[in-house]
């Protein structure tokens, strides 16, 4: 999963750290911090420039002496290898004295004899993109002479392994409530989305209908008229660009928006490609599907599929439909949010080969409590982005599943698992602090525990001790036993012989045949 810290910014104050303590608390946490990635450059030295005009170079065939205008009222020259510009194109411009990656420095100089007084750049040099493909053509509206960070934020990317038990950190609220418990920063807003203020329908099975209860125990819809497809704005765009999702249009990015900040997959159905209500039902034998990656699928009758009266429109938690999906023609839109059992969904995308970011999360288990608070996030954002109209109440089928409970703490068996005394009062701390609420026990005997709805991970005493122990940090638990010393056992002896021997054989060129 990758991780913007610019957006883990919005939940979670982090400009104390810099990205190695970050890394550092995080791979503390649990998190497999597999690769960090600067995107775009905190320079006031790479501007806005546009290209005023270009001639040959006189001695390299290869090479333009280009004019541009940066801003300052006097041209500029630059002598420029690449040719995917024309004159007139705005083009970002490093100026003398830039450091750009890899602690290279512009300056002033000559290229085969003709002076050159700064750099025009790729995507790549700024870090912005992977594209090296010629200089990056800006926005025609581009103010000449901005600097090119008030364009691109400068951001950070973070790419993680989470492993599969820990479901909660595969947002970025979950990864930031995570990092206040580390850290001890306040979050700036909710630690979760499961208060929603917009009233519920029970939905009437014309609306909707639950034929596979064991599969989808929970599915709401949100009607939206009179919506505007089109692009989505900048800073939608722009954080959808720095986690390597590709903007599509306001309406699916806004989905993807809220799967990537909360955890929650949705889907949007064009309402004018429905015939009927929806039907949550398990496929037919022999049922094909022509999904939204234009492949076509084979289901069987342990396939969940999202229908309408007359075809599945949707494979249940994994991918949408390409006869039903938003384009820019659609008016009317059905917002799908939805709690799907996690081994229907895993052996669907195992069997298909076809896996999403929705079904990686689904897998995993989601919360099924932010379930509706997703629905309304993502129906105020379209409401605001799209001028549509949404109705008054969600529509609500079936009912929403309680995967968490209250856990027990033995205190004194947690002493001794631990092989630390930690007092009681900062045991009490650690849980609060990871949202967890207290609702009894016995002082210096037991706690116990109410789990919140987002960890489905915690369900006996020793996932307490292990949450206790991983945020009280294992180096502040001293090491009470040493090694103890024990005799070779003739089972040992045999073992070592026999690796000697196989490894004397195969150095005399022996191969082992059984």
């Amino acid at each position: 999963m990758n991780l913007s810290l610019n957006w883990l910014n919005d939940h979670i104050d982090l400009s104390g750290y810099t990205i190695q303590e970050l890394s550092d608390l995080l791979t503390f946490a649990g998190v497999e911090v597999e690769e960090i990635e600067q995107k775009g450059l905190d320079s006031d030295l790479i501007v806005v420039a546009q290209v005023q005009n270009s001639e040959p170079h006189p001695n390299a065939d290869k090479l333009s002496v280009c004019q541009v205008d940066d801003g300052t009222g006097e041209l500029r020259q630059i002598v420029c290898g690449a040719r995917n510009y024309k004159v007139g194109d705005k083009v970002p411009l490093a100026l003398p004295g830039t450091v750009m990656p890899g602690d290279f420095k512009i300056k002033k100089g000559k290229l085969r004899g003709i002076e050159s007084h700064g750099m025009m750049c790729s995507a790549r040099e700024l870090g912005l993109s992977h594209d090296h493909d010629g200089l990056m053509i800006l926005s025609a509206d581009a103010p000449v002479g901005t600097p090119i960070k008030e364009l691109f934020k400068p951001d950070t990317l973070i790419e993680v392994e989470v492993t599969p038990n820990r479901s909660d950190w595969l947002s970025h609220l979950g990864v930031a409530r995570e990092l206040s418990v580390l850290s001890g920063h306040a979050l700036k807003g909710a630690a979760d989305y499961r208060h929603a203020e917009v009233p519920t329908r029970t939905a009437k099975p014309a609306e909707v209908e639950i034929q596979a209860p064991e599969s989808c125990p929970l599915y709401t819809a949100r009607i939206i008229r009179g919506v505007k497809v089109g692009p989505s704005p900048a800073w939608l765009k722009e954080k959808l660009e720095a986690i390597g999702l590709r903007p599509i249009n306001n309406v699916v990015d806004i989905t993807n928006y809220v799967l990537m900040e909360m955890g929650q997959p949705l889907h949007a159905f064009d309402m004018a490609k429905l015939n009927g209500g929806i039907i949550v039902r398990l496929a037919t034998a022999g049922e094909k599907f022509l999904a939204l990656d234009g492949e076509t699928y084979n289901l069987d009758t342990s396939d969940l599929v999202i229908a309408d009266s007359a075809r599945a429109v949707a494979i249940g938690g994994v991918m949408g439909g390409e006869e039903s999906g938003v384009t820019e023609s659609t008016t009317d839109i059905l917002l799908e949010s939805a709690y799907f059992d996690p081994p229907s969904i895993r052996r669907t995308s195992r069997r298909l080969g076809l896996s999403s970011d929705s079904s990686y999360r689904f897998e995993r288990g989601i919360d099924p409590q932010q379930t509706i608070g997703a629905s309304e996030l993502a129906t105020r954002l379209i409401v605001e982005l799209t001028g549509g109209v949404a109705e008054d109440a969600t529509l609500v089928c079936g009912a929403t599943p309680a995967l968490t409970g209250e856990v027990t703490l033995d205190i004194p068996r947690a002493t001794r698992l631990l092989g630390a005394q930690i007092p009681e009062t900062e045991i009490d701390r650690i849980l609060d602090g990871l949202s967890l609420e207290k609702v009894g026990g016995t002082a210096g005997e037991s706690s116990v525990w109410k789990i919140p709805s987002f960890r489905i991970d915690l369900q006996r005493h020793v996932d307490l001790v292990e949450e206790i122990a991983r945020v009280y940090g294992i180096d502040n638990i001293p090491a009470t036993h040493g090694a103890i010393f024990s005799e070779a056992s003739a089972a040992d002896q045999s073992y070592d012989f026999r690796s000697r021997l196989k490894s004397q054989l195969t150095a005399l060129g022996f191969y082992e045949a059984g």
